[in-house]
């Protein structure tokens, strides 16, 4: 899961984001519109739906609103960006600290 870039840890798993510390920054290709995701929200989300949370093909699960408002429908061309930019509140709920916990303990075994 990990892979490392000049002897540091990289994280390719929205779940590593949220264990190192790091926030999400998702930004729209087409209008450049970005928004800043906590990634422990971000995990519960993908977890509670069975998505795949591997940093590649996360994207795909993203779309611009004003994009959307714009044109109609969504667009989807979003890129992921790890950041420790202060997050902003989407709404989406925090996982259980149990459950967050579990996590941790299998990620670290």
């Amino acid at each position: 899961m990990v892979r490392y870039k000049d002897g540091l840890k990289v994280a390719t798993h929205i779940f590593e984001a949220a264990a190192w510390q790091y926030t999400i920054r998702v930004t729209c290709g087409a209008c450049k519109h970005s928004t800043v995701f906590d990634p422990h929200q971000l995990w519960w989300l993908f977890r509670k739906k069975s998505w795949d949370d591997d940093l590649k093909s996360a994207p795909g699960r993203f779309w611009c609103r004003p994009c959307a408002t714009k044109c109609g429908r969504k667009v989807k061309r979003a890129t992921l960006l790890l950041v420790t930019d202060e997050a902003e509140d989407h709404g989406l709920p925090f996982p259980d600290i149990g459950e967050w916990k579990r996590a941790v303990s299998r990620f670290r075994s």
